[in-house]
């Protein structure tokens, strides 16, 4: 296995660069990567589901535009990754630290976050349906023009959130999946202004 997939590594670095004229987009399904070194590895415009990745330490992967739906990041450590317009849908990265990496345009319908930490993240027009970043901390991240339905937020630390005023914020669930309890429109944009911690 571990000599094939060194194989489709290289056919998918070759289609990437020549814009799929030559070489073969990565399609991988239920594989576990935690023991492939993926440091070099082009990992952009791929299908990549319900792959595991847990543990791992991630550090400039570039993920942009790839398909990582129901693939688990638990508990790894996320440093410089860009998931750029990635479908991250019902993705789990629980009790993942995620810092300095991209999530603009990326979707996170139902993608869980719980107990994770991120920090100095964009996570600009990302769409937030059913995500849930409960327990989660949030720290210097800019949340600009991204869409939150039914976001569960219950016990989320908040700091130094950018683009609050600018979030489009439909629904948030501050209770569990169980007994929601969902604060709508400018209630819910007022909880998070108020929830939100300023400072060093």
């Amino acid at each position: 296995m571990e000599g094939n997939l060194s194989r489709k590594f290289e056919l998918h670095k070759k289609w990437v660069e020549t814009i799929g004229k030559e070489g073969e987009m990565l399609k991988l399904d239920e594989v576990d990567l935690r023991s492939f070194a993926l440091s070099d590895v082009l990992l952009e415009q791929a299908y990549l589901i319900e792959c595991t990745f847990d543990d791992l330490r991630l550090e400039n992967i570039d993920f942009h535009a790839s398909l990582l739906a129901s693939s688990t990041f638990k508990n790894a450590y996320l440093d410089k990754c860009d998931f750029y317009k990635t479908d991250l849908r019902y993705s789990d990265f629980s009790s993942c630290v995620i810092k300095n990496s991209r999530f603009s345009k990326a979707d996170c319908w139902e993608a869980i976050f719980r107990n994770a930490y991120l920090i100095d993240c964009n996570l600009i027009n990302v769409s937030f349906y059913l995500t849930d970043f409960s327990w989660a901390r949030l720290e210097n991240i800019d949340i600009s023009v991204a869409t939150f339905e039914e976001t569960l937020l219950s016990g989320v630390t908040l700091k130094n959130i950018k683009g609050i005023e600018e979030a489009h914020v439909k629904s948030i669930n501050i209770g569990t999946l169980e007994k929601p309890i969902l604060l709508k429109s400018n209630e819910a944009k007022k909880w998070i202004l108020e929830k939100c911690e300023v400072g060093g």
